[in-house]
């Protein structure tokens, strides 16, 4: 990782559109702020990461259910929810170009006592309270009786749906149900890429437990956590924890605790929440709708609302987290070489298959049933253009973990040139090793 963050990030942000990871969203009609879309190699990435998270939490362990709620939902949920009286920002607004921007983080990017517009210096407005759910209206008529929300969460599909777990499955306590979804805020930000958008991806987790083990099981999912984000390749020494005063908590949290990363920008931020939501959403759902969401121990005959624990991670927050500890610049031989160094099991493409020269048609050919090959198996590349040199440094570039040549000897041995990333060591490998021998080092 350059030492420069500043520029560290204008980097990242470059690479990404070049390479086909991240696009400005709506580019070719000058954009919206804070949306982006997903190119080829980001999708892969992205689908990696949720696959990754996925394993982990649900299909690893035997106490996790899995759902995948709506985004449009009854708005008597936010109602319940706090959201529409709670979920709320602080914005000010420039008098001069009238730009809006939240009232704290101008208190963060300003020096003190210098409170004017950071884009024209402009005087602020007085602060005023905002909500940002995105509003819209179901059905032909656009009434108050039509109001719905995009989800600002997925927490609260969820809740909604414990009852329903607990009909089908008979889950015993602790136990948690796990989602993964689009939210939606419409959100005033300073930028710093995807670290903050209007429409991102959420992983959470609602964890039932009973109200005397709430310290417990919040321990258990703080070393979870930390365990699964150092399992991404991540250094431990850019994460800490960091608990929320008072005046900081969620209107639905006892006791919230975020993990930061060093992120280019700013230094630590935010990168998960883990929250203590006691039995707030229950509660007042069971409240509001008329259902009874208790839960009964069959042992004790005792029914009460269990109490949450909620590990809340940001897919994209992830990703930026890994392009940040990835990317790395080295001098070789005179020459700049520009790598991510993802880890193998994450990285969007497994493999590239080089033929040693594109007019030699017996290495094309031999150099396509490799690719054939491991087609089937791997996210795998094919590149024919320039020499050996530059393929391999295109690969580096979007982190491919190794590059296979089939060279004029593959045509007699049956054998190919295998080129591992970080090392840029390369050892001959016998084509029909190939496949175990790369399943093993995607594994490790």
């Amino acid at each position: 990782m350059p030492e420069n963050s500043q520029n560290l990030m204008e980097k990242i942000v470059s690479l990404c559109k070049r390479r086909g990871f991240i696009y400005p969203g709506s580019d070719i009609y000058g954009g919206l702020a804070n949306t982006f879309d997903f190119g080829p190699l980001g999708v892969e990435l992205a689908n990696n990461i949720k696959r990754n998270w996925w394993k982990n939490f649900v299909h690893n362990r035997s106490d996790i259910y899995g759902i995948d709620g709506g985004i449009l939902m009854n708005p008597k949920i936010w109602e319940a929810s706090g959201h529409t009286q709670g979920f709320i920002d602080i914005l000010v607004e420039c008098k001069k170009c009238h730009k809006r921007f939240r009232a704290d983080q101008i208190e963060q990017s300003l020096s003190v006592g210098r409170q004017e517009c950071p884009d024209c210096g402009g005087e602020f407005t007085e602060a005023k309270k905002f909500v940002p759910m995105f509003k819209t209206f179901v059905g032909p008529v656009e009434d108050s009786a039509s109001i719905a929300y995009l989800r600002p969460e997925t927490a609260q599909a969820i809740f909604v749906n414990f009852k329903n777990i607990i009909d089908s499955f008979h889950p015993v306590l602790p136990f948690g149900i796990a989602q993964i979804g689009k939210a939606f805020r419409n959100e005033i930000t300073l930028g710093n890429f995807i670290f903050r958008k209007l429409e991102f991806e959420q992983m959470e987790i609602e964890y039932f437990i009973q109200e005397k083990e709430w310290k417990k099981y919040f321990e258990e999912w703080k070393k979870e956590i930390e365990k699964w984000v150092i399992g991404l390749g991540i250094s431990k020494k850019n994460i800490r924890w960091r608990k929320h005063d008072k005046e900081e908590l969620a209107h639905y949290s006892k006791h919230t605790e975020d993990v930061e990363y060093n992120f280019p920008f700013g230094g630590f931020r935010e990168l998960y929440g883990l929250a203590y939501r006691t039995d707030f959403d229950l509660k007042n759902h069971s409240e509001k709708s008329g259902k009874d969401l208790k839960y009964v121990d069959l042992k004790t005959n005792e029914k009460f609302f269990p109490h949450v624990i909620e590990p809340s991670f940001g897919m994209e927050r992830t990703m930026l987290m890994i392009f940040s500890e990835a990317y790395f610049e080295e001098e070789i031989k005179d020459a700049k070489r520009i790598v991510l160094k993802f880890k193998p099991s994450i990285a969007p493409i497994k493999a590239a298959i080089f033929p040693l020269l594109a007019n030699k048609p017996d290495l094309i050919k031999k150099a396509k049933e490799v690719y054939g090959l491991l087609k089937k198996e791997f996210p795998t590349a094919w590149d024919d253009r320039g020499n050996i040199g530059k393929r391999y440094y295109a690969q580096d570039e979007v982190g491919t973990p190794y590059c296979i040549t089939v060279d004029f000897d593959s045509l007699k041995k049956e054998d190919v040139t295998v080129r591992e990333r970080d090392s840029m060591k390369q050892e001959r490998i016998k084509i029909k090793e190939l496949k175990e021998y790369l399943e093993e080092k995607l594994n490790e």
